[in-house]
């Protein structure tokens, strides 16, 4: 029996992995990963490596064993068909007879279309009767604390999610939530409602930049449409823009707002203040 960790590599599956170790012995964690060699240093840490491609299904075929433990984190070609990459993995699941399948979804109240490749994948994996954990994960704050440049250069935090708030958490608070789960007992069938403990509004995330740089950092909430705009400008395809564009009309109609506590419960500890993140940030 192995806990399998797909897209192991990644920035959500590093941290998995990472502290998936502080739990079990290497040996009983195997990394899924299409690139070996970005895996190298898990490998020689005694952690089993497999490789495969969610967009080569063929490539999962025998890769899961009976009592298997699997960890699918989903697909980040936004665009293209998760729900067919991740049914592939699912499929191979099934046929392996796993013991559970958790996958990495998204907050059940999201309406924007970032959210239809989640839900779709939701409904295969209930479909399959596998055991199952949905981690319906919310916001991660690195996505906005990771690429800061743009927000220093213009010293404006630019959106399109008027007052509303985000529930967001760190990629380590996620994770740990994920290894709960692979690693305990009674979370077969189960939903769970993830995001921070604290939710945010655009207005006190650029008051807090402005706290960390000694410098006045600006609010600038636009339109949906004018964001959609400006994320284009900046070299995102039109499609992707738009679906990044969506998820802040989301965030102003309180969709990004997750008060279960689910999160800091799994993980056994609060979840990390998105200032720590802009700290961090700061120092990349």
């Amino acid at each position: 029996m192995s806990i399998v960790v797909t897209g192991a590599t990644g920035n959500l599956g590093r941290h998995v992995v990472e502290q998936l170790l502080e739990k079990v012995p290497a040996d009983q964690v195997t990394a899924v990963v299409r690139t070996p060699e970005k895996a190298a240093d898990l490998a020689e840490r005694g952690v089993k490596l497999t490789v495969a491609d969610y967009s080569a299904p063929e490539t999962f075929d025998g890769l899961f064993a009976a009592g298997d433990k699997v960890l699918l984190i989903s697909g980040s070609e936004v665009g293209n068909d998760r729900v067919g990459q991740h049914k592939a993995a699912i499929d191979a699941a099934k046929a392996a007879g796993v013991a559970l399948l958790a996958y990495t979804s998204a907050p059940g109240s999201l309406t924007a279309a970032l959210a239809d490749d989640h839900r779709g994948t939701e409904t295969a994996l209930l479909e399959s009767g596998l055991p199952y954990t949905l981690l319906r994960n919310g916001w991660y704050h690195e996505n906005y604390t990771e690429n800061l440049a743009p927000v220093l250069e213009h010293s404006a935090v630019t959106h399109a999610a008027g007052t509303g708030r985000v529930s967001s958490a760190s990629r380590a608070d996620y994770a740990a939530a994920a290894v709960a789960v692979l690693t305990g007992e009674g979370h077969e069938n189960q939903t769970y409602e993830l995001g921070g403990d604290v939710a945010w509004s655009f207005a006190e995330y650029a008051a807090e930049l402005s706290r960390q740089t000694g410098r006045e950092i600006a609010e600038n909430p636009v339109s949906v449409e004018v964001f959609t705009g400006i994320l284009a400008g900046a070299g995102l395809p039109e499609p992707v823009a738009a679906i990044i564009a969506g998820v802040d009309a989301s965030v102003e109609k309180g969709e990004l707002v997750v008060d279960s506590g689910d999160l800091s419960r799994l993980a056994g500890r609060p979840t990390t203040p998105i200032s720590e993140a802009i700290a961090a940030g700061l120092k990349g």
